[in-house]
């Protein structure tokens, strides 16, 4: 059976930092947690898809995950992302993951050989890792980056397994979050995978989400879990409509370029990206501090 685990509130899916040589920096990731950790976060998703985990060789995820592991305090949850095109390796990793510390593994879809990603493939690889992996496994639905979406029906299946314990949903679909909530025994916990629709799925039933957002906005997001749990829905919903185009500026408009030059604004270390992604110029990070002073995570 799975261990209990709570997924209610905000988490990150942390920025892996690079000096200017391009290695992985691990003082700075430790400094980062460091700081992290006196906000109202739950916990920390590490070498998600804002890791940059797609350009780390493996011999670097693991020394970032134990780094982690010795930074991030018994109060918080250590959750690493595991997820890699073959079923093999990414048990593998999900194990070294568990050995290093991480209490949980999020594990992208594989998608390489999307037309054979069926239903039956996807039930299969979470099936089988979620058999053998010593920590709950928590699905990662990202269909802008995979291609790939993950439907209730698969969804659904893979929610009555024992040790999977939760989804990160990425799509924005919070009709099919809906299904899912409905549908999945109670225990099984939906996250929302974007701040941008934090708001509309805690309504339909979210515990919280793993949003790129909450790395330079953790109170905001915080507030708005917050007020929906105290039934402050105007409160809630000021917050949620102020932070869109903050939200937009370090996803879908910049990426992680983006989230690294809002890291650097509000003075934490974001540094620069590994190629081929490209750093942001001089007034693309304008751009990015401007937004983020009128979502009022930055003072002016």
């Amino acid at each position: 059976m799975a261990k209990e685990i709570s997924l209610k509130g905000c988490i990150p899916p942390i920025p892996t930092p690079f000096d200017s040589r391009g290695r992985v920096d691990h003082e700075r990731l430790a400094q980062n947690l460091e700081k992290w950790q006196n906000a109202p976060l739950i916990g920390f998703a590490v070498l998600g898809s804002n890791g940059e985990a797609v350009l780390l060789k493996a011999e670097e995820k693991l020394k970032v995950w134990e780094t982690a592991g010795k930074a991030i305090d018994g109060d918080h949850l250590f959750i690493a992302g595991t997820g890699c095109e073959s079923t093999p390796e990414t048990l593998e990793l999900s194990e070294e993951a568990a050995r290093l510390g991480a209490h949980a593994v999020l594990i992208v879809t594989p998608h390489y050989y999307r037309s054979k990603m069926d239903h039956h493939s996807l039930v299969n690889h979470y099936s089988h890792i979620a058999d053998r992996s010593p920590v709950p496994v928590i699905l990662y639905n990202m269909p802008a980056s995979t291609g790939i979406d993950l439907s209730a029906e698969t969804i659904l299946e893979l929610a009555g397994h024992p040790n999977i314990i939760g989804l990160k949903e990425s799509s924005g679909n919070v009709v099919k979050m809906g299904q899912v909530v409905e549908g999945a025994d109670d225990n099984f916990q939906v996250l929302a995978g974007s701040g941008s629709f934090l708001l509309p799925a805690l309504s339909i039933g979210a515990r919280g989400g793993v949003m790129a957002l909450a790395s330079v906005a953790p109170h905001q997001l915080a507030g708005i879990v917050s007020g929906f749990d105290q039934g402050s829905l105007d409160k809630a919903r000021e917050m949620q409509l102020r932070l869109i185009s903050a939200n937009a500026a370090v996803t879908t408009k910049f990426g992680i370029p983006g989230l690294k030059a809002a890291l650097d604004c509000i003075g934490m270390y974001g540094g620069p990206v590994r190629g081929p992604l490209v750093d942001l110029n001089e007034q693309q990070r304008e751009e990015v501090r401007a937004t983020m002073i009128k979502a009022g995570i930055l003072k002016n």
